[in-house]
C-alpha cells in the first residue's frame, strides 16, 4: 500500500480538476481526497498499490483539458492512513 500527498500547481483551480481526479481515482481504485488550496494550487491525498497510485500522478501532471498543470510535488503522506472512498474537499 502506498500513501501519498501530492500538491499541484499551474491553472488547476476552476477547470474542474477535482472532480475529474474524483472519477480517475475512482476508475483506478484510489482512496483519499482532494481539495483546493489557498495559494491556487490543488492538494490530491492518495492512498492504494503502488501502480494505482502512480496512474493517478500520471493524470496529475496533465489534468483535465482546460488545466495547465506546471508542476506537482509529491511526498509521503504521514496523516490519516485508512480512507473509504477518494471525496472532493471544499
Amino acid at each position: 500500500m502506498m500513501q501519498i500527498r501530492a500538491v499541484v500547481y499551474g491553472v488547476v483551480q476552476g477547470v474542474g480538476f477535482r472532480y475529474h481526479a474524483q472519477k480517475v481515482a475512482q476508475q483506478l481504485g484510489v482512496t483519499g481526497f482532494v481539495r483546493n488550496l489557498a495559494d491556487g494550487s490543488v492538494e490530491v491525498v492518495a492512498a492504494g498499490h503502488e501502480a494505482q497510485v502512480n496512474a493517478l500522478l500520471d493524470w496529475a501532471h496533465q489534468g483535465p483539458a482546460n488545466a495547465q498543470v506546471s508542476r506537482v510535488e509529491v511526498a509521503p503522506w504521514t496523516g490519516l492512513t485508512t480512507f473509504e472512498d477518494f471525496t472532493v474537499e471544499q
